[in-house]
């Protein structure tokens, strides 16, 4: 286990960009026998209803371009000044070379004085992406980190799929942290169990099984779903257990350590996996619904390691960019890996949800 407090970082301003075209859980009435009791028992206890996806043509890396212009015009900040940009995803541009961020340092005209790395993370990715901003900032290493956080997880769903295709959309986020002349404490807890990485996979593809026409079939498995190797697949099931079982002691450990009571917290801000999910850690925490949004899933689905920051810009856009809040995060899912962390966010630059204009890729 891993706690550890951050002084003299703060967030300035976060941005989310979702792609224009839009799917409705209710014009995939066939993935569910064409059973309408189905689907409004989906909307109803799920939380599904609609989600945006991207183009062929429209990556990570694209979503998360646009957030950040939009992210550093909004706030004024010189692109000469970041000297730090993290990007957090698990579908890049490229298989194996080069790095995402390298190509996103070039397209936004980053200076060579700054540092640009990738992490391969999925929905704890936002909270974990954090840790590693405010720690860079904290340290003294950086100024300006330009935390930049997404996945176009639809790209890897088999359309037939009905575990994995109604759930997931697509968003690139990005959101600044500065030195702070405040001590602005950020409070941050990190596990992994990783004997449950088969949960969430995608089995063909890297160099542990390479694609080949064997991984490219597909099959009809005794649930009904369709795939392949090369897709997404994710047993629901034991995925809830973890979240269950992980995530309670997960938020009372981050309560304990930042000396915060549920009652000092304004909003606690989960992992959108979806809405089932968190009124189930919600109620075994004895945490009011008003206090845990769950509603971005129905409208953007299971954005996925982006799901966090556009809850914020999606529910919180207006308070967070007017007042101070203070928040715990809380990301969980693939690996298995959760992460939670306790921060303050105080007048930041936070729009609503932004639809993607297209840029020159």
């Amino acid at each position: 286990m891993v706690k550890i407090k951050y002084n003299g970082a703060k967030i300035a301003g976060i941005v989310t960009v979702v792609p224009e075209h839009k799917r409705r859980i209710d014009d995939e009435v066939h993935l569910y026998g064409n059973d309408p009791k189905q689907i409004a028992r989906i909307k109803n206890v799920i939380g599904l209803n609609e989600r945006y996806v991207s183009d062929v043509d429209t990556t990570t890396a694209d979503l998360c371009q646009e957030a950040a212009i939009i992210l550093l015009k909004g706030l004024n900040v010189n692109i000469q000044d970041i000297d730090g940009m993290i990007l957090v995803t698990q579908t890049p541009d490229y298989y194996s070379q080069p790095f995402t961020a390298a190509c996103l340092h070039a397209k936004l005209g980053l200076s060579k004085d700054c540092l640009a790395y990738d992490v391969n993370l999925g929905c704890s990715g936002f909270v974990y992406g954090q840790w590693l901003a405010h720690m860079m900032v904290s340290s003294g290493t950086c100024k300006n980190v330009l935390l930049l956080v997404g996945d176009t997880t639809s790209k890897i769903c088999h359309p037939r799929d009905r575990a994995v295709a109604p759930l997931f959309g697509d968003a690139g986020t990005a959101t600044l942290i500065q030195r702070s002349q405040q001590e602005n404490p950020t409070f941050f807890t990190l596990h992994t169990d990783g004997t449950g990485f088969h949960n969430i996979i995608v089995p063909a593809g890297g160099c542990r099984m390479p694609r080949s026409s064997e991984t490219s079939i597909e099959v009809e498995y005794d649930d009904g779903n369709v795939r392949t190797k090369e897709h997404l697949y994710m047993n629901g099931g034991e995925v809830f257990n973890f979240t269950m079982r992980e995530l309670p002691p997960a938020m009372k450990e981050i309560f304990e350590f930042s000396g915060k009571t549920i009652e000092q917290i304004d909003y606690v801000v989960f992992h959108q996996a979806n809405k089932y999910i968190i009124t189930n850690i919600a109620r075994r925490l004895n945490l009011p619904m008003d206090k845990a949004p769950a509603e971005t899933t129905g409208r953007y689905g299971n954005l996925s390691s982006a799901s966090i920051p556009a809850t914020i810009c999606d529910v919180l856009s207006n308070e967070v960019s007017s007042s101070s809040k203070e928040l715990v995060l809380a990301g969980f899912g693939v690996g298995f890996s959760w992460a939670t962390c306790a921060v303050k966010l105080d007048s930041i630059f936070c729009p609503e949800v932004q639809l993607y204009k297209g840029n020159d890729k």
